[in-house]
């Protein structure tokens, strides 16, 4: 078991955000032990409580109550985190109802479901979108293997199977790609790519499960799609491959090339990564702007927006703090991960017992994989198999 603890003095600033937890724990999941209760996951009861219906739709009420599949796929695997059966299975079939037409096997589910100008409730976008897809596959997958459900693994198997079919494709000089969704990334001569749908522990889990697939080439490549996404160690929301100018800046929904709420994301990923898995130290390297940044000791918060020059601008919310916990931990920064450990305490001093005030869905989200990580509730092998507490041996 490694132990980090805070023993620097701190300055006039870092006393307004004074450690309440001061011993970081960095252990694996305890040997030698086998539950299969419900885990006493108090953030994801709240999460539940703030935004899981009781019909299985995650609502995500700081954009007009919508849902998104990757609302649906992030609750999947919380639950299953969690041996939360009942809620796995509600979210599921509401997914399957409602953003697949009834039929996950064969149907992407639609990314955007909301109210129309009408006041209609129904889809909105039926463009899927490849990472929700991707953690709605691994997460059925391990699901069929933690619980025994061999339902659950063929669910996962035709969905995965039809990522591959729809959005991947060959890109000369590229390689092997996921599009972020089947239609609107690629054309014949370009392809524009979201950093954050690349997942390098999923994409494993997912070649284990199926081989045959384009899972491990696809895995194998990331490092190299980050580093090119990552000018100044900062990596961006979106990068362009074409075979005119090669890797550059994408612009995406911003419509100007920056580091943003998409990209925060990488960080997470990267973080979670079991030390020997292949490509996590590349991964790491390409990252360094933000353990430079956060090492600093002039700098307390994450940066909100970080523009293609690697010049940093706002201070984030407490979401961007929950999601570089296992970054900072794998870089052993025990000063900045002390830090927002603080603030993620003081941010959840509410009745509510989520994060900030108003507690906002993405925020949320990205305290359960930080914490939940942090708190040994779950591990990834360098496989990609998903470890959780109450199944570990």
């Amino acid at each position: 078991m490694l132990s980090l603890t805070f023993l620097g003095s701190l300055s006039v600033q870092e006393k307004n955000l004074k450690p309440v937890l001061t011993t970081v724990q960095l252990a694996g999941i305890p040997p030698g032990t086998h539950h299969d209760a419900l885990v006493t996951w108090e953030l994801w009861n709240a999460y539940k409580r703030g935004f899981l219906d009781e019909s299985g739709r995650i609502v995500d009420h700081d954009e007009g109550e919508r849902t998104t599949s990757e609302a649906q796929a992030y609750g999947l695997f919380f639950a299953l985190v969690a041996n939360d059966r009942s809620a796995f299975e509600r979210i599921l079939q509401w997914t399957q109802t409602n953003l697949a037409a009834g039929d996950l096997t064969y149907n992407l589910p639609a990314w955007l479901w909301g109210c129309d100008p009408e006041g209609r409730w129904r889809i909105l976008d039926r463009n899927p979108a490849s990472d929700a897809d991707l953690w709605m596959a691994y997460s059925l997958i391990q699901a069929g293997r933690l619980w025994q459900e061999p339902n659950f693994i063929k669910l996962g198997d035709a969905i995965a199977g039809n990522v591959a079919e729809r959005s991947v494709l060959k890109m000369p000089g590229a390689g092997i790609v996921l599009l972020p969704a089947p239609v609107g990334f690629s054309g014949k001569n370009f392809v524009e790519l979201n950093p954050s749908y690349l997942p390098i522990q999923l994409l494993y889990g997912l070649a284990a499960a199926l081989p045959s697939g384009p899972w491990a080439q696809i895995a194998d490549n990331t490092p190299a799609v980050i580093k090119h996404a990552s000018p100044h160690g900062f990596v961006l929301d979106w990068v362009r491959f074409s075979t005119e100018k090669g890797w550059e800046p994408g612009r995406g929904p911003a419509n100007e090339p920056q580091a943003s709420f998409d990209a925060i994301r990488v960080y997470l990923w990267a973080g979670m990564m079991d030390p020997r898995t292949r490509g996590r130290k590349e991964l790491l390297d390409a990252l360094q702007g933000m353990r430079v940044y956060m090492k600093d000791k002039e700098n307390f918060y994450p940066p909100m927006i970080v523009s293609v020059e690697g010049k940093a601008a706002e201070r984030a919310g407490v979401g961007y703090s929950a999601a570089l916990l296992p970054f900072l931990s794998a870089q052993g920064d025990t000063r900045a991960l002390t830090l927002q450990l603080s603030r993620l305490e003081i941010a959840r001093k509410n009745r509510s017992g989520l994060y900030g005030n108003p507690p906002r869905y993405y925020d949320q989200n990205l305290a359960l994989f930080g914490t939940g990580w942090m708190d040994n509730l779950f591990r990834f092998t360098p496989e990609g198999a998903l470890e959780v507490r109450w199944r570990s041996k």
